[in-house]
């Protein structure tokens, strides 16, 4: 079976990211981070007449008509934007919450670990939110609510949320590699001294091994694979955060750079949806 991209598909991909760096670059992502909790609607309402909601949705219900596979390549380049907002929620929404579809209705769900984020932004809630009470989230762009009830995972926001981890993966590593290329250290660039080469190598490593695996569970669906490759996912974002923050060295730290944004949204992201420890008991129990 040939993997490889069709040219739709790679068209599709380089569109969505042209128009997440025109609409959201860097400094609409800092103004996000200045004023916490506030969605942009104006925005979200773009993303809705792009399509990125309505995307599996069929045309003749006013939808793209593509399927799970264009779903995942499209929320990849929102995970490397860092896009705020319950996009995945959204997405799966679409066709039965009115208004999803077009981005004008903002749908965010209750997780099986009780968590909620942007509540008090949301127009609708899926799952039992009674009783919710703020909690201190890690990442300043995603506010989160605790709720004594809980929820469901559905698989396919599992996998989309896994493809935003692929996504802040693989900015991690470009990030990484640019600095390297640029940073010099002893009269030369640090990307010449092998540490670093290995950091980064094993970044991309970890990135392209999630990716292949978030793209062929998009074509079988299958919960366990979908489960195995969240896994992966997790793991690619966080630990490719953590390594981009230490080929950035001091700088990483500081709040001028934004791998920490990305670090920070990875944790929030394999907390919200199929932790590692349940992830991993999917695909244990399925040997």
């Amino acid at each position: 079976m040939d993997f490889r991209l069709s040219e739709d598909q790679r068209a599709l991909r380089r569109g969505v990211r042209e128009l997440l760096a025109g609409r959201f670059g860097r400094e609409a992502l800092r103004a996000a981070v200045d004023d916490p909790g506030r969605l942009d609607r104006q925005l979200w309402k773009e993303l809705g007449e792009t399509g990125v909601f309505a995307l599996r949705l069929p045309e003749e219900e006013g939808g793209v008509g593509l399927g799970l596979p264009e779903a995942a390549l499209v929320f990849e380049e929102v995970g490397r934007a860092l896009v705020p907002g319950p996009l995945v929620a959204t997405h799966v929404a679409a066709g039965y919450v009115e208004g999803a579809a077009e981005g004008r209705t903002v749908v965010t769900e209750v997780s099986p670990e009780g968590l909620v984020p942007w509540l008090d932004a949301a127009d609708v809630v899926l799952g039992p939110a009674g009783g919710a009470v703020s909690v201190r989230s890690v990442d300043p762009l995603t506010p989160l609510h605790r709720v004594p009830g809980t929820g469901g995972h559905v698989p396919e926001a599992v996998l989309l949320t896994a493809a935003e981890q692929v996504g802040s993966a693989a900015w991690c590593t470009d990030a990484a590699v640019a600095y390297a290329r640029q940073r010099e250290q002893f009269g030369q660039v640090i990307g010449g001294f092998q540490a670093v080469k290995h950091l980064c190598a094993g970044m991309l490593v970890r990135t392209e091994l999630a990716r292949a695996a978030v793209h062929a569970a998009a074509v079988t669906a299958d919960p366990v694979e979908i489960a195995g490759a969240k896994l992966l996912a997790d793991e690619a974002a966080v630990a490719n955060a953590r390594d981009c923050l230490q080929v950035h060295g001091g700088m990483g730290f500081t709040w001028e750079a934004d791998v920490h944004l990305h670090l920070k949204r990875a944790w929030v992201r394999a907390a919200l949806v199929l932790p590692g420890d349940r992830a991993a008991e999917e695909v244990a129990a399925a040997l």
